[in-house]
């Protein structure tokens, strides 16, 4: 499975996080798939490529909870939701296929009558 999640980088109480997609059985710091953006915490800046998360995240990627909390104030949760239920209001709306009912035949088949003269 996919995650979403912070990677610290920086030195001795000066943190500085990598935010990246990653496979969730790798180290908190270990290898990544790709990196979506840095969130540094005391100076509260947050940089995030929202076009590569959104599309992490559509294609099923599950942030953490710090994670979510930084797309929520960065409006980016916010926008993923609004592409997904538009995504499942399209696919509602669609017209479902009607068949059409075949001509109704007699209800009792026709049987060929046997006519047996009796000699």
């Amino acid at each position: 499975m996919v995650k979403i999640r912070l990677t610290r980088l920086g030195k001795h109480k000066d943190p500085f996080y990598r935010i990246v997609a990653t496979d969730s059985r790798t180290k908190r710091d270990g290898g990544f798939i790709a990196i979506l953006g840095t969130y540094e915490p005391f100076s509260g800046k947050t940089v995030i490529n929202s076009q590569l998360t959104l599309d992490f995240l559509s294609k099923g990627a599950q942030p953490t909870d710090t994670i979510l909390n930084l797309f929520k104030t960065n409006g980016i949760w916010a926008e993923f939701l609004k592409t997904k239920n538009s995504k499942k209001a399209k696919k509602h709306r669609r017209p479902k296929k009607t068949k059409k009912a075949a001509p109704k035949k007699d209800a009792a088949p026709k049987t060929a009558e046997v006519k047996t003269e009796a000699k």
